[in-house]
Parts: structure tokens; sequence; C-alpha cells
């Protein structure tokens, strides 16, 4: 993995993360559209990576296996820990608990990643300062989701699931620092969503697959499918592993906390839902976060 680096592709590194975080960050408001529109949240992903798949294979070549065995199997838990494992536990999560919760668990993944990076790579480790800076967005966070509203209800299978979600998103960035700089980009991606793809489906079939759903749909429901497969799964993670290349697991992984203003603006955009001073107080925290822990990092 290259050293993250300065001048003009740092700053093309941070605004692609912004891109790419801003992307996902409306996802949560496009799988609610589709939920309302009756698919089921295993339903939404298959589609979602079944897309990403096929539209990737003319480009990602027509070599089938890795290296070797180590790889391969790499590849799999890339699949898994960015794919399947990681959409089925947060979605779980959202049918048997609180969004807000869900939400707020789930950006905690920058700060375990760089707890966990730090442990595993001295380089990686963050400073007091900038430690305190990824508090402070995390806190910025909490305000952003909440959104004025301050009821903490506790679910213990639900807020297991969105943890079980973070630590798998830490997974997968600490994976594609191992396999990243031995394949292509577009040869890994084929192999996380071919993956994706198949370690969902024994969850997809076990709920009696409704393929006509999907063809009977309205055309809201194959603009959201076809957004989230080629522009959220396929352009993003890609552009992901440019981010990662460029910035580091840990300084990449930080962008993670913008996503929820991201939900918040597109929620009252799309979906009506108000945003509240406190709300606000919050996103303005989460970049003063963002910003301070780039400049602490970098100090």
């Amino acid at each position: 993995m290259k050293k993250a680096i300065g001048g003009g592709n740092g700053i093309l590194a941070c605004l692609t993360a912004f891109f790419v975080v801003c992307i996902w960050g409306t996802t949560f408001v496009q799988t609610k559209v589709l939920i309302n529109a009756g698919l089921h949240p295993e339903e939404i992903f298959l589609f979602r990576f079944l897309l990403a798949y096929l539209f990737i294979i003319p480009f990602a070549g027509k070599r089938l296996f890795l290296d070797n065995l180590k790889d391969e199997a790499a590849a799999l838990l890339l699949g898994i820990t960015g794919g399947s494992l990681y959409f089925a536990t947060e979605n779980t999560a959202l049918v048997y608990g609180y969004c807000s919760n869900v939400s707020l668990i789930v950006c905690v993944t920058p700060l375990t990643t760089a707890l966990l990076m730090g442990w595993l790579y001295p380089s990686e480790r963050l400073g007091r300062k900038a430690l305190l800076a990824s508090l402070v967005a995390l806190i910025g966070v909490a305000l952003v989701v909440f959104n004025g509203n301050f009821v903490l209800k506790l679910s213990p299978l639900a807020d297991g699931l969105a943890f079980a979600a973070c630590i798998c998103w830490t997974l997968y960035s600490l994976l594609m620092r191992y396999i990243a700089g031995k394949y292509s980009t577009l040869l890994i991606m084929r192999k996380v969503f071919g993956y994706g793809v198949l370690t969902i489906l024994p969850f997809f079939i076990s709920n009696a697959p409704r393929w006509e759903l999907v063809a009977e749909a309205e055309p809201v429901v194959w603009i959201n499918l076809l957004t989230l497969g080629c522009v959220a799964s396929l352009i993003c993670y890609t552009l992901w592993n440019f981010v990662l290349d460029r910035l580091g697991t840990v300084r990449a992984t930080n962008f993670i906390y913008f996503n929820p203003v991201v939900t918040m603006v597109t929620s009252w955009l799309v979906l009506g839902e108000r945003i509240t001073p406190i709300a606000i107080v919050g996103a303005v925290m989460v970049l003063a976060g963002m910003y301070w822990a780039e400049k602490f990092r970098k100090k």
C-alpha cells in the first residue's frame, strides 16, 4: 500500500472521498424508498451487487482466480465483510431496532478502524489531539442522527448487529490494505461483488425469492436499483480503493463521519424530514472534527 501523499494527489483523494461519502449518504434514503416499494433488505443488496458485478465484467478481464489460495480467501472475506455480512447485519439491525441507534453505532467505524490500525501498524496510530478531534466528529454525528430528539432506546439484538456491521467495515478496510497492491482494482472489485452475491444467496433463497416484484416494478424502483448498483457500488467502491491507496486506511475512513450529514440533507430534500438547529450544530462539529483530525494528523 502506498503511503498517503500530499499535493495535488492528496487534494484529489480528499475530494474523491467526499464525493464517495456523499453518494453513500444518499443510499439510506434510496434503500428506504425501495423498502417502501415492498423489497426486502437482502433483495436490495443482491440486485445492487449483481448489477455491479455484471457491469464490471467487461472491464475486469477474463482472469478467474488470484495467484494463491490465501489471496482468494482474502477476496472472499472482502465480499463478506464489505458486502453480504455488512449489509445483512446493518439492514437487519434496522428491522429490529431504532434507526438513530443503528446510524450512530455504524458511524463508530472510523474510531474502531483507527484503534485497530494503530494497534497493528504503529505508523497509522492517532495522536491525542487527532483522537480528540475524531471524538468531536463522533459527537457531531450523534447530534445529527438524533436531530434534536434525544431518546436513546436500547435494543441489545439490533445494537449488537449494528456494531457487527461496524466491525465488518473495519475488517474490510484492513483486508483491502493487504490485497490492494497485488492486483488491479477492477479485478479486486469484481471479486468483491461476485463473492458478495454468492454469500448472500443462502439468505436470499431462504426468504422465498420474489423475482416478479422487481420485473413488474415501477420505474422508480429500477432507477434506484441501477443507481445503487452502478454508482453507489461499482463506481464508489472502485473510487474508495483509490482513496484508501492515497490517504491511508485511517484518514480515508475518517470521511465516513460525514455520511449522516448527507443523509440528513437528502432526507430533508426527498422525504421532507425536518432539520433542527441541534442537527445543524452537529453537522458543524462533524466538519470541524474532520478538519482538526486531518490537521493534527499531518503534524
